[in-house]
């Protein structure tokens, strides 16, 4: 009778909070790690092995094909269109843009966008810390300057994140970084970070409390530097490799890569995976493997056309800076201890505003439908049951981007997308399950789906009241 109460007495305890490790990659495309893509040219065992561990996403989606705009719809559920933080900040805005060499002669001026997520948004940061949690930051910010910060958005601690976009100084110290204190010469930038985030976590459950640690790589974002010996490894590895078809195809007035053999970009990608392992091994040797949910996602596709061009995004088209499915299509894997079954794959599309209400569910915290307005928790599907009640995901980049791409928007539903470039008017539609690299335009053959797919835009777009590009009139003719 006694062992009978006190069994019922430890099933009334409530629940240990789950922790969280969010794993952001920058600039990192779908067809770079193994799960998505085998035949890579890059080794990728870690995320292999959280694969196995967690639901992987076919069908995710950054909610713009630059960094920025994605990085303020993780944190705040809302698309960068009703945030209007539509492009990276730093990009010139249209009071300055005539000359810029990306717009100076182009039809149209981007839209002005705001260069930081506002306070006024509770971040999921802050959600989590107003439930108890310890909450951490490490790498890449980018979400606005002095005052807007991790730790003015919910962070109990930033470890090198502030205003720039690619890592001040390059990824090896002595750092120039204004949050990061420089490490000894030679310091490899990722392995810093990933020891930051251990310790962070070590502390975090010696004191008992549930954490959120928020690893945001810089890499593999520009500048191009790997590690000595990593890149010798993939250089031999290129040696001899041939490739059917050419390199490099024409995509708008760029050139895009087609094959996967970049070894300095290789590099970079292997020591981005051998973090994770380090994240992974550190969870359990601290006790809290079982207790954790980690999250692997990237802010845009993988760079194709532009800065050096070291990746392929086959068999999608193009990439970051673009709407075609290489520029937004991204490797997501959501591992929930006892719940999401290890190993499975579900091609329910997700963005990532859904991250912010899928984390309070995991969690166990309740939604802020107010705040999150753009996001639906996934929770169902790890659990293995419904679908969201979701019918289209939509993209909006009133911009010109560095790689070459014209500012346009986008819908998908069910398995078709549209496009709509603001230069011309014209809108591409594309079956994504007949065509998922984006060949065959059938706006003309399907004007039907056409008209569905423009019409569902264009109300989205007046619902969020979607800054729009304006005529250049510092546009040279002839």
């Amino acid at each position: 009778m006694i062992c009978a109460a006190a069994a019922m007495a430890l099933a009334a305890l409530p629940a240990k909070p789950m922790n969280v490790v969010f794993l952001l990659a920058d600039d990192y495309g779908w067809a770079d790690m193994s799960p998505n893509n085998p035949r890579t040219f890059y080794d990728t065992p870690s995320l292999q092995r959280l694969a196995s561990e967690s639901m992987r996403f076919t069908d995710a989606y950054a909610a713009c094909p630059v960094c920025s705009p994605t990085r303020s719809s993780i944190i705040t559920g809302k698309y960068p269109a009703r945030t209007n933080n539509t492009d990276w900040f730093g990009a010139p805005q249209p009071t300055n843009v005539g000359g810029h060499r990306t717009t100076r002669n182009k039809p149209l001026l981007p839209a002005p966008y705001e260069p930081q997520v506002a306070l006024e948004e509770f971040t999921l940061a802050e959600a989590l810390k107003e439930a108890g949690y310890s909450t951490f930051f490490a790498g890449k910010w980018h979400m606005g300057g002095e005052g807007f910060f991790p730790e003015d958005q919910g962070f109990d601690i930033n470890i090198g994140g502030h205003h720039r976009g690619s890592p001040p100084g390059g990824y090896f110290a002595p750092y120039t970084n204004p949050k990061l204190k420089s490490g000894p010469d030679g310091e490899h930038l990722t392995k810093r970070l990933t020891d930051e985030t251990v310790a962070f976590m070590r502390s975090a459950v010696e004191s008992e409390k549930p954490f959120l640690a928020y690893l945001s790589y810089y890499a593999v974002h520009t500048p191009l530097q790997g590690r000595p010996d990593l890149v010798e490894k993939y250089k031999k590895r290129r040696e001899g490799l041939s490739f059917p078809g050419p390199k490099f195809i024409p995509e708008g007035e760029r050139q895009a890569r087609q094959v996967q053999d970049h070894a300095v970009y290789a590099a970079m990608v292997e020591a981005m995976d051998q973090s994770v392992g380090e994240v992974m091994d550190a969870l359990k040797q601290l006790g809290v493997a079982e207790n954790t949910a980690v999250v692997f996602f990237s802010d845009n596709g993988g760079l194709s056309t532009s800065e050096g061009s070291p990746t392929s995004n086959l068999p999608y088209r193009a990439g970051k800076g673009w709407l075609y499915e290489g520029g937004i299509r991204e490797p997501a894997l959501i591992k929930w201890p006892g719940v999401a079954k290890g190993g499975s794959v579900s091609e329910v599309p997700l963005t990532s505003t859904d991250f912010y209400p899928t984390i309070l569910d995991i969690a166990g915290l309740d939604q802020r439908p107010g705040q999150h307005l753009d996001g639906v928790s996934m929770a169902s599907v790890l659990k293995g049951g419904a679908k969201p009640n979701r019918d289209a995901i939509f993209w909006h980049y009133p911009h010109y981007g560095n790689q070459g791409s014209s500012p346009g928007s986008a819908v998908r539903m069910g398995d078709w997308k549209l496009i709509r470039w603001f230069e011309t008017g014209k809108e591409e539609l594309y079956s994504l399950a007949d065509d998922p690299g984006e060949h065959n335009d059938l706006a003309r053959a399907n004007p039907y789906m056409r008209s569905r797919l423009s019409t569902r835009l264009s109300g989205w777009m007046r619902s969020v009241d979607a800054r729009m590009p304006s005529p250049n009139p510092n546009r040279r003719q002839g």
